[in-house]
């Protein structure tokens, strides 16, 4: 049977494309500003992916009785931040493709690709400070909202590319939820639904259930997809990718909790290999310790957990509905 929330999202996945078209289409005369600016700025947009962050925060308003359309800002805003942390992260792990293209940063060179992302990162709280659909107090708290996601991603990044920088292989179970929380949790799940619903004239009840229900789920996302690089679609073009880049990610941060597996797994990790055996090899420590089902089990704690929160509150039934199927859709491919 089909997730409900993979169909609304298939609905509903370019309802917002004119809308966030308009940030960057006419807005300059100068043809080299808009070459060297807004065109790429347009273009990453236009090839955009699932936009579950900004159609969740417009669900979350109607969820606490408001009008989604009220929301449309705020979700424009958080998808602009999303597309400055993916330009910008594209650089930092020296990706290649991105949605099928190449990385800005290959396209437009270095220098233009940090400026572009930049100039997103603007949008994240302009687009809500020019909507006049809403009044000055939500305005303030949206931005305090947006800002505080901001701040705690830029964190939760710090964390993950300094370990790897400096060779750390001390790291915790509890320190890798930490940078995941801040990294993707935040972004991916709390605040667009807490901000949905504040717009939505939620009650502070609903908007911290909300919160929580995307901390849980949001950080679910992440394990997701620390587990699909490694055993998901061998044809992905970022398949096992992590394994080769050192990654930090919960399989690996409790498989090195095994003596007997540490020295080789961390010969492994710190390598930069490519070589499918390898890959397959260090896949097979992780199946050894018992990392990847530790992994899984924790991501389905944290759905469970994130439904028992949404239980405890009342929304509109059609949207709960499809939140506990966001739930699902999250680590469907677990199972």
């Amino acid at each position: 049977m089909a997730n409900a929330f993979a169909a609304y999202l298939a609905e509903h996945h370019r309802d917002l494309d004119a809308y966030l078209d308009a940030f960057f289409v006419d807005r300059t005369d100068d043809a080299d500003l808009d070459a060297y600016l807004y065109a790429p700025l347009r273009e990453f947009s236009e090839n955009g992916g699932k936009r579950h962050r900004p159609l969740i925060c417009m669900l979350a308003a109607q969820a606490t009785g408001g009008d989604p359309a009220r929301a449309r800002s705020a979700a424009a805003a958080i998808e602009h931040f999303q597309s400055a942390a993916l330009i910008h992260d594209d650089i930092a792990d020296k990706g290649r493709l991105r949605r099928g293209k190449p990385c800005m940063y290959l396209t437009e060179g270095v220098g233009r690709a940090i400026n572009c992302g930049d100039y997103d990162l603007t949008l994240a709280c302009d687009a809500v400070l020019r909507d006049r659909g809403l009044d000055d107090a939500t305005k303030l708290r949206v931005i305090g909202e947006l800002t505080a996601m901001m701040q705690r991603t830029v964190e939760g990044q710090a964390l993950d590319l300094g370990w790897v920088q400096d060779g750390r292989f001390d790291i915790t179970v509890d320190d890798y939820l930490v940078m995941a929380t801040l990294k993707t949790a935040h972004y991916s799940g709390a605040v667009p639904l807490a901000v949905g619903a504040i717009i939505g004239g939620g009650t502070e009840e609903q908007v911290e259930a909300l919160r929580s229900f995307g901390l849980d789920t949001g950080l679910a996302f992440q394990i997701q997809d620390d587990l699909l690089n490694l055993i998901g679609d061998a044809g992905d073009k970022d398949f096992r990718s992590d394994i080769t880049e050192g990654k930090r990610t919960l399989v690996a941060v409790h498989a090195l909790g095994c003596e007997e597996r540490r020295e080789e797994l961390v010969g492994l990790l710190t390598s930069g290999t490519t070589d499918p055996a390898d890959l397959d090899r260090a896949v097979g420590i992780f199946e050894e310790t018992g990392s990847i089902a530790f992994a899984r089990d924790r991501a389905l704690a944290l759905i469970a957990r994130a439904k028992r929160t949404l239980a405890g509150i009342e929304l509109d039934a059609r949207c709960a509905e499809l939140l506990l199927a966001m739930a699902d859709f999250f680590v469907e491919r677990l199972r």
